[in-house]
């Protein structure tokens, strides 16, 4: 595992500095354009720091950020003690050293994400939905996914290669903005007082390079992001020895047609699988953040001899019908036998599936301060926040409750 997490970081670094030459070129010459004489380190500078601040305004609150706009509210053990438990068991399985906090979305739609920049930092956050879909072997699957991300170091790389993509959107972005809102003219006639045509020609390189950077520099964030999704199943199966979780609650996550409002293209990379997918959308494109899920399917159910990494390398060249090493070879070169396990088949808390999903609703009331009072009758009695009178009756017996 040590040797995946070191190829990981290596893979980061070189795509980062990628990036990061990708930014630095786009400032020299978009400050070129503007001013032919020093002009470029004026744009490199300006670039540099622009990357920057964004840099410290993640480092700082990326990740409350994230959760505040997924909607995600931090839980106790007493809210959800099994989702708890696991979390717990796939900390120890992925031999990381702190618990990642956890936290519930508001949302009906089944998904799941983990952010965090520092190891000791983490969160894993899964939706009302999931948990009420879900059973443990499948939930376990789904977790130990989100830690397969945490303990990687994909959250880290996702952020930092994010926030590059974003300085070199936003740059190019106030660049094209300025030619549209007039400033083409100013850059013709500083052109004729400067160098004539060669300013024309280089401001030409300018608007191409303005267009083309953040494409080649998102089209390499999304390669590298749903190669990161591989990893992470790979991971997920070596951590739980069960792959058949994983894939049976992928194939639910991929079947619900429920949205979630509070996704975005900014948040959806982040997501087990694309919260964002409409029906009739194209499985997978160059622009994906994700794998498809019918393939990542396909590959863990191909898995049938051993949890390790070997295998699932080679279900994944079984099922994509050639040769692409997903799998860093320092880690294939790991041959301890990592037996699968049984199904354990057991619903979350003890109940049944569709008795699970009756408790959603529930649970999603509890996330917005909804009480609860278990009437002598059977009657559950569900009180909301903004109720004022200090008593209420039970709809079926008549009983008066207190409310305190």
């Amino acid at each position: 595992m040590w040797e995946l997490i070191q190829a990981n970081k290596r893979k980061s670094t070189v795509l980062i500095i990628t990036m990061g030459l990708i930014l630095v070129l786009l400032g020299f010459i978009l400050g070129s354009a503007y001013y032919p004489k020093g002009g470029g380190i004026v744009g490199v500078v300006i670039a540099l720091i622009i990357w920057g601040i964004l840099y410290l305004i993640a480092f700082s609150s990326g990740s409350k950020i994230l959760l505040a706009v997924s909607g995600a509210k931090e839980v106790t053990k007493q809210v959800h003690p099994q989702l708890f438990n696991i979390v717990e068991e796939m900390k120890i399985a992925s031999g990381h050293p702190y618990m990642p906090k956890i936290y519930i979305i508001d949302s009906a739609a089944p998904n799941a994400f983990a952010t965090g920049i520092k190891p000791d930092n983490t969160a894993i956050a899964v939706t009302a939905g999931l948990l009420g879909r879900l059973n443990r072997d499948e939930l376990q699957g789904v977790i130990a996914h989100e830690m397969s991300h945490i303990v990687n170091r994909d959250i880290l790389f996702m952020t930092v290669s994010g926030i590059m993509l974003g300085a070199i959107v936003l740059i190019s972005e106030v660049f094209i903005r300025s030619l549209w809102f007039g400033g083409g003219g100013r850059y013709r006639s500083r052109s004729s007082k400067d160098s004539g045509q060669a300013q024309l020609i280089f401001l030409a390189i300018a608007i191409i390079f303005a267009i083309l950077g953040p494409i080649a520099a998102q089209l390499l964030y999304f390669a590298i992001s749903r190669k990161r999704e591989y990893l992470a199943d790979a991971s997920a199966v070596r951590f739980t020895r069960y792959p058949e979780g994983l894939a049976s609650a992928l194939e639910k996550i991929s079947q619900s047609t429920i949205d979630m409002p509070k996704a975005n293209k900014v948040t959806a990379a982040m997501y087990i699988a694309n919260p964002l997918k409409k029906k009739g959308e194209k499985l997978h494109d160059l622009t994906s953040t994700h794998p498809p899920v019918s393939e990542r399917i396909r590959i863990l159910r191909s898995i049938a001899h051993s949890a390790d990494f070997a295998e699932y390398q080679n279900a994944f060249n079984k099922v994509k019908g050639k040769t692409s090493k997903i799998i860093p070879q320092s880690a294939l070169k790991d041959v301890t036998p990592v037996g699968l396990r049984e199904a354990l088949g057991i619903p979350l808390a003890g109940l049944t599936q569709k008795k699970s999903q009756r408790n959603v609703g529930d649970l999603i009331m509890k996330l917005n301060d909804y009480s609860f009072i278990n009437c002598p009758c059977g009657v559950k009695i569900k009180i909301p926040p903004d109720y004022k009178k200090d008593k209420v009756y039970c709809p079926r017996c008549g009983r008066e409750h207190t409310i305190r």
